[in-house]
């Protein structure tokens, strides 16, 4: 028989019961909710109590490639050297080569590691003396940041224990100086400073990580409670520029600007189908693996910065105005003396006395007489011409991100009398390399105008690629305007004082000189200073490159004739590398005069 104390007994128990299980069933949950469910929520949280750390996965910043995707740009592996004071003071214990145990001394180990990173034992033993004398329980502290593999690799060697090293990306420029005015470089510090490095910083530019993890008290990373959060490389920006053709032409254009002693120089090139720039070569140039060593003026892209007045590289482009709005053909003619005054009082001169000449407009361009073209400049108003060299560029260049120029063509309404005239001969008005290099892609191209550029696309490290899109090309004048102007260049190659100077054989070549007189600052231009220019383009006949050869102020050759060495020297290059066909007929010779 069962009494009311004993149903009272198993009452109790089973309340005991039911109470330990309910306390075992929330342990256990929350055992799981700890190691399981929110596991790295906590771990996080213990990182920062304790003997919690962390420290900075790196990114690689993006390569820059060329055209063929050969490296112009890119990151190499250094490393940031760490020690563990507490554990560096008490020196370590080794065997020697005969496998017997040794101790050195930290005095001993520092002195060891000094030789490798290039400082001095008494400066490693400081580190870890000012390292304690801030916290006497420090565990962290830079031996040496930005050391190379190979010293990374010796100080792994002395098989100190306290020593751990963390992977630090750095920027390596392979070519040194050859196209270092166009890539630019990065500081010290990793941020994008100068040329494409900072124009494209946004496909280039990495997100670096974070590792935490918690130590226990001999320093030793604790298991389970390292957490990352990877890094994300840049991605890889890919040029049109062409890296050997620039390294020739490089080494080139600094011979010919320091043989005629120009202040500077450079050459460029671009497909004369695509707008693609090929090659941006300059002198001086800057190193980006040591651009603290150039001069400040010499660390941007001249090319792309500076202007100039073209002088008579310009009347191509009066002359294509003048046949495609002015009725003119290569056979019109005009009546030009050496010196003339115009209806307006303007006084135009040619750079060299001559007779009156009954001049083609063929002729004007082999002679570059200054009064003939500015005849023919009269078949247009001064609103047209202006407005068609707008479409040719001039005065409104693309944007690479450069901190280009930009030339300063001026309003009809604001050209006095002179100024009315001299525009017709690359007076009175300022362009840029890249302005005049696109004016002679739009002839050499049928009169179509692409923009020019030189980055390709960019792929993100993911594998995403982003393409430059195709550009759309201007129709700027006819295609019958176009070969016109095309066919009158060929005769200045084959007719003009420089004709054996810049013949390329096998080739037929489109060619134009232009010396333009340097600004003095205060109104009028610098006496005996100019800058020299030759651009064409071949094969004449179905244009492939548009070449351009600029000098800054040559001293022992004050004329175009300065660049002509250079230019067939560039020309002949550009063909080889693109194994262009030689032309199959020769240049028609056209009449100078009527």
């Amino acid at each position: 028989m069962t009494t009311r104390s004993t149903r009272s007994s198993r009452r109790r128990t089973v309340v005991a019961l039911s109470v330990v299980l309910a306390v075992l069933i929330v342990f256990v949950v929350r055992l799981v909710d700890i190691q399981v469910v929110n596991a790295r929520e906590h771990i996080d949280d213990s990182l920062a109590l304790g003997f919690g750390a962390s420290q900075t996965l790196y990114g690689a910043r993006g390569e820059i490639v060329d055209e063929n995707g050969d490296t112009l740009a890119g990151s190499i592996l250094l490393y940031d050297a760490q020690l563990d004071p507490m554990l560096a003071q008490d020196g370590i214990k080794r065997k020697d080569e005969n496998g017997k145990s040794v101790t050195v001394s930290w005095r001993d180990l520092a002195a060891q590691m000094a030789q490798i990173t290039g400082q001095t034992g008494e400066e490693v033993e400081k580190i870890v003396t000012d390292a304690l004398a801030v916290n006497e329980e420090s565990r962290w502290a830079y031996l040496k940041q930005g050391i190379t593999t190979e010293q990374r690799l010796a100080l792994a060697d002395l098989g100190a224990p306290f020593l751990t090293f963390v992977t630090h990306p750095a920027r390596t420029y392979p070519d040194g100086a050859v196209g270092g005015n166009l890539v630019g470089f990065v500081g010290r510090d990793g941020e994008a400073l100068a040329g494409l490095e900072l124009a494209q910083n946004d496909c280039l530019s990495s997100t670096d990580g974070t590792r935490k993890y918690q130590r226990g008290k001999d320093g030793v990373i604790l298991p389970g409670t390292q957490v990352d959060d990877p890094a994300v490389d840049g991605g890889t920006l890919q040029l049109t520029i062409n890296r050997d053709l620039q390294w020739y032409l490089t080494q080139l254009i600094a011979e010919q600007a320091q043989n005629v002693g120009a202040k500077s120089g450079t050459i460029t090139v671009v497909d004369a189908k695509t707008g693609k720039v090929r090659a941006a070569a300059e002198w001086p140039t800057v190193d980006p693996n040591a651009y603290d060593a150039s001069a400040p003026e010499d660390r941007y892209s001249r090319i792309f910065s500076g202007t100039f007045e073209p002088g008579s590289t310009f009347k191509a482009l009066t002359a294509a105005i003048a046949i495609d709005a002015g009725g003119q053909n290569p056979g019109s003619t005009v009546t030009a003396a050496n010196r003339e005054t115009f209806p307006n009082g303007a006084t135009v001169r040619d750079p060299t006395a001559h007779p009156v000449n009954n001049y083609t407009l063929t002729g004007v361009l082999i002679d570059s007489s200054n009064v003939g073209i500015s005849k023919f400049g009269d078949t247009v108003s001064a609103q047209t011409r202006y407005d068609y060299l707008k479409n040719f560029g001039i005065g409104g260049s693309e944007n690479f991100g450069l901190g280009q120029g930009v030339g300063e063509l001026r309003t009809p309404d604001t050209w006095d009398n002179q100024t009315f005239y001299n525009t017709n001969f690359g007076q009175g008005l300022t362009t840029t390399v890249p302005e005049l290099v696109g004016a002679y892609q739009t002839l050499a191209n049928g009169g179509m105008r692409m923009p020019l550029s030189i980055v390709e696309g960019c792929t993100a490290s993911d594998g995403t690629v982003t393409d430059v899109p195709d550009a759309t090309g201007q129709q700027v004048v006819s295609p019958t305007a176009a070969d016109d102007v095309s066919l009158m260049l060929e005769n200045v190659a084959t007719q003009g004082s420089l004709a054996k100077q810049v013949a390329v054989p096998g080739y037929r070549l489109a060619v134009k000189t232009g010396t333009g007189e340097k600004s003095d600052g205060m109104g009028g231009y610098k006496a005996g200073a100019y800058f020299t220019t030759m651009i064409g383009f071949a094969p004449a006949e179905d244009p492939q490159y548009v070449v351009a050869v600029t000098l800054d102020e040559p001293v022992t050759v004050k004329s175009s004739a300065a660049n002509a060495p250079a230019f067939q020297k560039a020309m002949t290059q550009v063909l080889k590398t693109y194994r262009v066909m030689p032309s199959e007929s020769e240049t028609p010779e056209l009449p100078k005069f009527g």
